[in-house]
């Protein structure tokens, strides 16, 4: 006797590869896109660092270190442009097991993520001059002409990381919104909320210096207190 209880998994899995063919074109052509524009890009970036040690030039010492970093730069650029439809590529796969009402949140929550994604990039991009000060004056004597390689390896990983952690709103606001929590609730747990985005906030922040510290989580805290205010006013009935 036949079943069909493995045509619903051959379906969701042919619908999961339609999804990736799409994300992965879509970082090419945004990739390509911001390959064009590297050399704006690249200066852009390295210039934190000019600010922060202008006597010490960046330096290559591998054949293909630049070539790498060129790479690096035009998929991390892709992925910023490529956003809107990654996400909502992450949306449209699940979106069939939600409820004609739950589906009508695609456009503000991939919106949401966009917008949070890029804000915390920028986010990022403006602590890194007071991040690159402290960790280059740990000892004032030394002379600091980084690799460019390691250098937008430590960038762009921290650009990534306050990328992905200002999106934890939306995780809260879903959760909300499935009957997993309220508003009540996470405004009692004001106390642990703060614990963990100190620790998340150290966690990130390469130095031990405490304004720059301070200066993660203090935002990550007013998103904290954003959603709870979202959740109250947008779900209450």
């Amino acid at each position: 006797m036949k079943t069909d209880q493995p045509q619903p998994i051959l379906a969701h899995l042919a619908e999961l590869r339609t999804r990736i063919i799409k994300v992965s074109i879509a970082l090419v052509i945004a990739s390509v896109f911001a390959l064009i524009f590297a050399n704006p890009l690249t200066d852009i970036l390295e210039e934190p660092y000019r600010v922060a040690a202008p006597d010490n030039p960046l330096i290559a010492i591998e054949a293909g270190e630049e070539f790498g970093v060129l790479m690096r730069v035009a998929f991390f650029g892709g992925a910023i442009l490529a956003s809107p439809v990654i996400f909502y590529q992450i949306w449209a796969f699940v979106s069939p097991a939600l409820s004609s009402r739950e589906r009508k949140w695609v456009v503000p929550l991939v919106s949401a993520f966009v917008v949070l994604f890029v804000g915390g990039v920028f986010f990022g991009y403006a602590l890194l001059p007071r991040a690159l000060e402290v960790l280059l004056n740990i000892f004032p004597d030394v002379e600091n002409p980084l690799r460019i390689g390691a250098y937008y390896s430590f960038v762009l990983r921290l650009l990534l990381a306050l990328g992905i952690t200002f999106q934890f709103p939306v995780f809260l606001f879903a959760s909300a919104a499935a009957g997993a929590t309220d508003s009540r609730k996470l405004g009692k747990a004001r106390r642990w909320a703060v614990l963990v985005i100190i620790i998340a906030a150290a966690a990130i922040t390469p130095t031990g210096d405490p304004l720059t510290l301070a200066a993660v989580a203090a935002p990550l805290y007013l998103l904290y207190e954003i959603t709870i205010w979202l959740i109250r006013l947008i779900l209450r009935k």
